[in-house]
């Protein structure tokens, strides 16, 4: 299962942070897993590369996790908003498969 973590400072997101696997089939025809890790990349790519913002990254097997400060998050709400809901949208159909969780700080 791939857990999902999206980390909300007074009510702007800050972060996220995917660990696992979501095993909805053989690894490489995946499309559970391909959709949370193409839409994560994208969202981490637009920060840094589009908007430019910095962030700390931590990329492994089974593990993704982006951070910003409160303040360069601001500028980076709408793409992380559009990941949020994309992935409760996953969620919800694949509820077997992504946990989806919101944690205040």
């Amino acid at each position: 299962m791939i857990q999902v973590v999206f980390t909300v400072d007074s009510g702007v997101i800050t972060g996220y942070s995917l660990r696992g696997h979501a095993d909805f089939s053989e690894q490489g025809s995946d499309i559970v897993c391909a959709a949370v890790s193409s839409a994560a990349y994208m969202t981490a790519n637009t920060i840094t590369e589009i908007l430019s913002l910095p962030c700390r990254q931590t990329v492994d097997e089974g593990l993704m996790e982006i951070s910003l400060s409160k303040q360069d998050a601001e500028g980076a709400q709408e793409i992380l908003s559009g990941f949020l809901l994309h992935l409760n949208a996953l969620s919800q159909e694949y509820s077997d498969f992504i946990q989806l969780k919101i944690s205040e700080v």
